[in-house]
């Protein structure tokens, strides 16, 4: 059994794009200070104030996984670039889900099998159950959800089409480098192929 368990808190919302573009706007090197202006101000625009904490806090421990260089092209790079590090975030606040990216959407991408069906999804569920036995304890309502939210976040990063077909990452030279600077394993939490990663190095 694999001592360390999984963070599988991501059934709120998506990837959240809008939300965390304006969480960003609030942060200079502080991120409490961000969560308190959001709440503040109701950034987020939730009418309940449990689901705007429950969302801000959310954003914030994604947005928290990125490096200040990461944060500084989040702001300016385009909207594609900014969806693909919003899902480098996701990946570095859930191990599961990095996995998930790595092990069966690039996978499935390099031999050439571009459809994601929710098969895919109980497949690598199961696999991870034999090793973490919190996922046992998931009820199968929470599994769905899980795997519907997944699904979500991957199409909002343009990463799966609306038919569940996988879209190849179209990254930038500048955004590859900044990436690889700090861990270049994360790149593969990306639909790309090895090549490509070798042109834009």
């Amino acid at each position: 059994m694999n001592q360390t368990k999984y963070a599988m808190s991501f059934t709120t919302g998506g990837l959240f794009y809008a939300e965390s573009l304006s969480l960003l706007d609030l942060y200079s090197g502080d991120w409490d200070n961000v969560s308190r202006k959001a709440l503040e101000q109701n950034t987020i625009q939730s009418r309940v104030v449990s689901t705007a904490k429950r969302v801000v806090r959310e954003i914030v421990s994604r947005l928290k996984m990125l490096e200040e260089e990461e944060l500084a092209l989040l702001k300016e790079s385009s909207s594609s670039e900014q969806k693909y590090l919003l899902w480098l975030g996701i990946c570095r606040r859930y191990r599961f889900i990095a996995e998930f990216a790595s092990e069966v959407v690039r996978e499935r991408y390099l031999t050439l099998k571009y459809d994601l069906p929710a098969e895919e999804f109980e497949v690598f569920f199961n696999s991870k159950e034999e090793w973490h036995t919190e996922l046992e304890k998931i009820a199968d309502s929470t599994r769905n959800k899980l795997r519907t939210v997944l699904y979500r976040m991957l199409r909002e990063a343009d990463l799966i089409d609306g038919n569940n077909l996988i879209m190849p990452a179209m990254l930038t030279k500048e955004l590859i480098h900044t990436i690889a600077k700090y861990n270049a394993n994360d790149l593969a939490v990306f639909p790309i192929s090895d090549s490509d990663l070798q042109k834009a190095i």
